[in-house]
């Protein structure tokens, strides 16, 4: 059964930083592509960034790029969001996800995407 557990999340002053994790289990993602979103009260789910397990690239929405930065450990099967400079509307619950797709950009679509964790909170106060 596979399985995507996330972790970190918590409560962060404005201009703080945090680290989510995603640990995968149940199978080999080493050729997917994993992904992180979020999502906020009453609001759409949205895209935040992605990472090919394969190569290490990235691909980020533009409302996260420059402070929110995706890598991976392949040896702890895990996958990690550094959240840094967060702002108030950074407050959502965040959810990793993961497909077998090719390119990171095609994560944004997600209705189709058939992995998902139960979610972390994060929340900024201001």
């Amino acid at each position: 059964q596979a399985q995507l557990v996330e972790s970190g999340g918590g409560l962060v002053q404005a201009g703080g930083s945090l680290r989510l994790s995603c640990a995968a289990s149940g199978r080999t993602f080493s050729s997917y592509t994993m992904a992180w979103f979020r999502q906020a009260p009453g609001k759409e789910r949205e895209f935040v960034g992605a990472i090919s397990w394969n190569d290490g690239s990235t691909y980020y929405a533009d409302s996260v790029k420059g402070r929110f930065t995706i890598s991976r450990d392949s040896a702890k099967n895990t996958v990690y969001l550094q959240m840094n400079s967060l702002k108030p509307e950074d407050t959502a619950a965040y959810y990793c996800a993961a497909a077998f797709r090719k390119s990171t950009a095609t994560m944004v679509d997600w209705p189709l995407i058939p992995y998902w964790g139960q979610g972390t909170q994060v929340t900024v106060s201001s």
